[in-house]
């Protein structure tokens, strides 16, 4: 008997220990944060910013994952393939809600393959030239397309993403023509518009403050309702006469199937990591307006935002490829 109860003791503390070993090793992994972007671009500089603060919130170490290959569908196939265990994350954009209405197919569905977390806030687009094009202002912008008959060409960071939506929606706004000319990612798209291979795009402001500041790319106008406190010499296209406004949001999302728990614990380390006076200041300078929502009004947001932009992409004359 009294050797039973040594077994049995033995076996207790080696299951305490195996489960003390696997709980470490889990608070040991780091989260993958898994972005549809390529570095550069607006939701990169986001995430990365934010990135110390959200690791301390969440008590993982964080690892930024950028894979923007065919215009992030490569990012988010990686993300709908892992694990609802909280361990994969990403941040991402209007992006994943103007997919299904620019694709003909796609490998996972939006947002049904995914958790959607936390919409955080909104980040200002602004629509940039490269210097030697003789346009400064919306208008004059209007007049080269016009002149130019089409010939022109507007950059983007792959079809069917936000920003070559918006630049679609400039284009309309004007009633003028221009060639688009799609990229893997930002970093490239502003690479080629800096060198001059391409005239024009539209792009979140905290990719392009360093370029503007130094003079690299032109600044022809913000396309929100207000000026942006972070960079307001840039007027509005409201003020120049041109009805043209383009909403680009963040959001943290996770793979389909991630626990209610998880959910909630995941937003709580967003909120509080976006609340840290460190981010808030980056945030600010960026311009970036942060307005973290309810978890629970995360995935109403995703499908009323697919419809919105399903009208925006028949509006604009979009063909889905």
């Amino acid at each position: 008997m009294l050797q039973t109860r040594r077994n049995l003791m033995i076996a207790t503390l080696a299951m305490a220990a195996a489960a003390g070993t696997n709980f470490a090793a889990a608070q040991d992994r780091a989260i993958r944060f898994v972005l549809p972007n390529a570095t550069g671009s607006g939701v990169d500089a986001i995430t990365r910013a934010v990135q110390p603060a959200l690791a301390k919130a969440l008590g993982h170490a964080i690892v930024v994952d950028n894979q923007p290959g065919a215009g992030g569908i490569v990012g988010l196939q990686a993300l709908a393939r892992a694990a609802a265990d909280g361990m994969t994350l990403s941040v991402v954009s209007n992006n994943v809600v103007i997919f299904p209405s620019v694709l003909k197919s796609m490998p996972f569905a939006m947002p049904d393959d995914f958790t959607p977390i936390a919409v955080i806030g909104y980040t200002p687009i602004v629509l940039v030239v490269n210097p030697k094009v003789q346009a400064r202002n919306g208008k004059e912008l209007a007049a080269a397309l016009k002149q130019a008959n089409g010939n022109l060409t507007f950059a983007s960071g792959g079809i069917g993403t936000i920003l070559h939506l918006a630049s679609e929606m400039f284009v309309d706004a004007v009633g003028t023509n221009a060639r688009h000319i799609p990229y893997r990612g930002v970093g490239p798209m502003l690479t080629d518009l800096i060198g001059g291979q391409v005239q024009f795009a539209t792009a979140a402001l905290p990719s392009v403050q360093q370029h503007l500041k130094s003079g690299a790319l032109a600044a022809i106008g913000v396309a929100t309702t207000q000026r942006v406190p972070a960079a307001p010499e840039i007027p509005t296209f409201k003020e120049q006469g041109i009805d043209y406004y383009v909403e680009a949001w963040f959001a943290v999302i996770g793979p389909k199937g991630l626990s209610a728990a998880d959910v909630n614990r995941i937003h709580a380390s967003v909120v509080t990591a976006f609340a840290d006076p460190a981010v808030a200041d980056v945030m600010a300078k960026q311009g970036n307006v942060i307005q973290v929502q309810p978890a629970s009004q995360a995935a109403g947001f995703f499908r009323n935002e697919m419809r919105r932009y399903a009208e925006l992409v028949k509006k604009a004359g979009i063909e889905p490829q």
